[in-house]
């Protein structure tokens, strides 16, 4: 395809409306609210460009998409689960046993996860000890663990504004929320010595049971309302942000970049989080994307091949494509991916 149609209003949404009546002969996809707008765009595109039915795009979660995907196989189930974190060996197992054996793995580009607060409001110049400091159940005080009482900011960093201490944090139902717990709390829980007071208090001689005790108590959240689970999409969280001008929300990328007029993000480590920062590998939060294809259904559902196929051509997922005009790091080995899906190419076992 030499040339693809986008009409301007495509590359406006960022939700598709999958309402009522669902014929069967288009493709199913849903999961992640960070995928939802890249693969929205494309299956308006592929509707302009193919002689088959726009896929119906839902989102929802990652790990609710990736459990839908594993329901079984046959015309009442999803064909795509839509991901921001890596599906885990669980939901294969899950898979497996509801005769989905064979899942193909599809990465597609790179995001960062930022944190903003208000346009009006104070810059913010986070490291991860800071989110740590700000949100962790427990924080270190003179050599000691002891419960979180920190109120504002500039508490234990004067270098950040006195401003009362409010994070809107992604639900446990997203992927974003693994990528905050393993770029962000854990590593500012090492940061700011937290985990090692954590490690050492751990029972037992097994050195890896001990750092997954260290890493899960670093995970602990205060429950005092200084941080709030958010269990829906990006625009909720802005809304409540929105509500509250306290608020450091916690967004894709490419959601802050198409409402830079609402918000002002933070720098993380002295770095801006830009799609040249991620792809320069500079920005510390940052995750791939994925989808994950039941292979069962590529010869079955009509347009579901030609849509896996179009979803990671260079027409669209490549680094002059519409996904990067919406704020996608192009993935630098994405013909890698291009010839794994031309192949079909399963998952193995992750471990």
């Amino acid at each position: 395809m030499k040339s693809v149609k986008i009409s301007t209003s495509v590359l406006a949404i960022v939700a598709l409306s999958a309402g009522v009546g669902h014929a069967r002969d288009n493709v199913q996809v849903t999961g992640s609210s960070t995928v939802l707008p890249y693969s929205t765009i494309v299956a308006e595109a592929f509707g302009e460009n193919f002689d088959f039915p726009t896929p119906v795009v839902e989102g929802g979660g990652s790990g609710a998409g990736r459990a839908k995907m594993c329901e079984g196989v046959g015309p009442n189930t999803v064909d795509i689960a839509n991901s921001s974190s890596r599906i885990t060996q669980r939901d294969l197992d899950a898979c497996a046993a509801n005769g989905v054996t064979e899942v193909m793995e599809v990465r597609f580009g790179y995001d960062g996860i930022v944190f903003a607060s208000d346009v009006n409001g104070p810059e913010f110049a986070f490291t991860q000890g800071d989110l740590y400091n700000a949100v962790a159940a427990q924080v270190v005080k003179d050599g000691a663990l002891v419960a979180n009482t920190y109120t504002q900011w500039s508490e234990f960093n004067p270098n950040l504004p006195a401003q009362n201490i409010l994070v809107l944090a992604p639900g446990t139902k997203h992927g974003t929320r693994e990528v905050f717990d393993e770029r962000v709390i854990i590593t500012g829980c090492k940061e700011t010595g937290a985990h090692a007071l954590f490690l050492a208090a751990a029972a037992g001689d097994d050195d890896s049971a001990k750092n997954r005790a260290a890493n899960g108590e670093c995970t602990k959240l205060r429950s005092d309302g200084r941080n709030v689970d958010i269990d829906g999409d990006y625009t909720e969280t802005l809304q409540r942000l929105e509500n509250d001008k306290n608020a450091i929300g916690v967004f894709g990328l490419s959601f802050y970049q198409n409402n830079t007029d609402k918000l002002r993000v933070g720098t993380m480590g002295g770095v801006i989080p830009t799609t040249e920062s991620i792809a320069a590998g500079d920005y510390p939060v940052s995750r791939p994307l994925f989808f994950y294809v039941k292979t069962a259904h590529l010869d079955v559902i009509p347009g579901l091949k030609e849509y896996v196929e179009f979803f990671v051509s260079d027409d669209m997922a490549g680094p002059d494509g519409p996904l990067a005009q919406y704020g996608l790091v192009s993935d630098p080995e994405l013909a890698a991916t291009q010839a794994a899906v031309a192949a079909r190419t399963p998952m193995g076992p992750l471990n």
